[in-house]
């Protein structure tokens, strides 16, 4: 099987392009990402000379480079390819909705034409909005995003669902609560809080800390992707999730205890924007149907993941010198508003 991946030297991408070629011995992976900010070669370097594995450069919005890829006879489509931090959002939207919207949309037009056997759009639980104290997120609860991010996650998704109706498209999506795990940008706050706590620099925490996120590992997550990529059923939606329900200053003080560092580290700082209160995921459809359930615990994950950041700390340094933060601002944003002025 050939597939294409987009966003894979991302944070979840790359986890799931070496996973994949790990367990099929016979796949192919055709590799598209558009390197900004949060896409890092360097976490592709131990595939250099892998024959199964090709990277190209480029952008999903960018109709052509996609058409050549699809063309070479591309069995299925994995969309990782999306940007996802919420407080970039609510700086700069307009680079969310072109990514994560016109990007997708390119994608499907494209898989349609070339009757790609299956499309799986990878979202997020995001797109559900907030939660009460006791809820949770099902496949059939309304979306009600509160941020751009989401907002734009919630369209793509819309729109996965569209092509399937409209066109037969079989097109799949899932609904992921918080990964963590190896080669996550440091902007996110499991990596933030690792690399602020290894540094002895204080631990900025949201509001009064007791925002409660749903934790997934992020091998967990894909094992769930290959399992709904092989055996989900078109037209339909997979909530994942990890089942480990932590307010923010709990994983705060857990990161503190494990690299036994002071809790006087914690620093409260304004809330956010349209901050969701609460996120937890209701995963029975997944696990019923298809058999999947997270095996990794929280504490067992977490420390795999603080091992990782110690053992990979020029890596943390290059993201942190502004390489890729200056490759954003001089490129990406230039070419969002020269696309913008095309539209």
């Amino acid at each position: 099987m050939r597939l294409l991946v987009t966003g894979g030297a991302g944070f979840i991408g790359t986890n799931f392009v070496k996973y994949i070629l790990r367990k099929y011995s016979d796949y192919e992976v055709l590799n598209l990402d558009k390197l900004t900010y949060a896409g890092n070669l360097e976490n592709l370097k131990d595939l250099e000379g892998n024959q199964r594995h090709r990277f190209v450069r480029g952008d999903i919005c960018d109709a052509s480079v996609v058409e050549r890829l699809v063309g070479e006879g591309v069995d299925a489509i994995v969309n990782f390819a999306a940007e996802t931090h919420v407080d970039r959002s609510i700086e700069e939207p307009t680079a969310f909705v072109i990514t994560n919207i016109l990007g997708t949309q390119t994608l499907l037009t494209i898989a349609e034409k070339h009757k790609v056997r299956r499309y799986l759009q990878v979202s997020t639980d995001e797109v559900y909005g907030s939660l009460g104290e006791k809820d949770l997120f099902r496949e059939t609860t309304p979306l009600a995003p509160s941020s751009p991010y989401s907002a734009s996650k919630a369209a793509a998704d819309l729109l996965v669902q569209a092509h399937y109706s409209t066109y037969e498209l079989p097109g799949i999506t899932t609904r992921c609560s918080n990964n963590y795990g190896p080669f996550q940008f440091p902007e996110k706050l499991l990596p933030l809080l690792i690399s602020n706590a290894m540094n002895d620099q204080p631990l900025p925490i949201y509001g009064d800390g007791r925002h409660i996120r749903d934790w997934l590992y992020v091998e967990d997550h894909c094992r769930a992707i290959d399992l709904v990529l092989h055996r989900g059923k078109p037209g339909q939606v997979y909530n994942i999730g990890g089942g480990n329900e932590h307010q923010n200053l709990q994983v705060a003080r857990l990161v503190l205890e494990i690299l036994d560092k002071p809790e006087s580290l914690i620093t409260f700082v304004k809330d956010r924007p349209g901050h969701d209160r609460r996120y937890a995921i209701d995963a029975s459809k997944i696990q019923n149907e298809l058999g999947w359930c997270p095996v990794t615990p929280f504490e067992e994950g977490l420390r795999k993941t603080i091992a990782w950041y110690q053992n990979n700390k020029k890596w943390v340094a290059d993201i942190q010198q502004g390489e890729y933060q200056n490759y954003y601002q001089k490129m990406y944003v230039h070419r969002d508003e020269t696309l913008l002025k095309r539209l």
